[in-house]
């Protein structure tokens, strides 16, 4: 499958079916993430693979909304280490977006479904989610991915729109 078609053809799969996603599987996936881009390659991602259920339900109750989780086979947690920006802007966020996205282009690569739900910049969800995965203070959830063999077919979206592209200037 080329990039291309990979980026045009992936969606977000919410159901999966009840088969493991390999650690080797896991690990190609991370390398994936941390050949994001990066703002001057700071690399402030940090990861936690989550395979525990219960966390995973202790997440969809604090997200009140990140049911994928319950039928997933594995999730990744990116976050952001706060300490690798001191004295520089925080792109954090973007870098681990950078991230995160890779993480779904590269799961669709192999097959896999995977849905992108968001963490931070909601306050209580990211400090629920913290206390959940035993995160320090320094490292910030961005995203959890929620990964598995899909459970469900969705045809490609053409969200191509004309209206919102411009040249030169407004």
């Amino acid at each position: 499958m080329d990039t291309i078609q990979a980026i045009l053809e992936r969606r977000s799969i919410r159901k999966y079916e009840e088969k493991e996603v390999s650690d080797e599987i896991v690990k190609e996936l991370l390398k994936a993430a941390m050949a994001a881009p990066s703002s001057n390659n700071m690399q402030p991602w940090e990861f936690l693979v989550i395979r525990n259920k219960e966390q995973m339900s202790k997440i969809v109750e604090a997200k009140q909304a990140a049911t994928p989780l319950m039928g997933a086979s594995v999730a990744i947690a990116v976050c952001a280490d706060l300490n690798v920006y001191k004295g520089k802007p925080n792109l954090w966020v973007q870098d681990c977006s950078a991230a995160t996205q890779n993480i779904l282009l590269a799961s669709h690569a192999k097959g896999l479904g995977a849905v992108w739900i968001s963490i931070y910049p909601v306050e209580t969800r990211t400090k629920k989610v913290q206390d959940i995965l035993g995160l320090p203070e320094e490292i910030i959830p961005v995203s959890i991915i929620s990964i598995g063999y899909p459970g469900e077919l969705k045809e490609p979206s053409n969200r191509y729109n004309e209206s919102k592209v411009h040249f030169y200037k407004w």
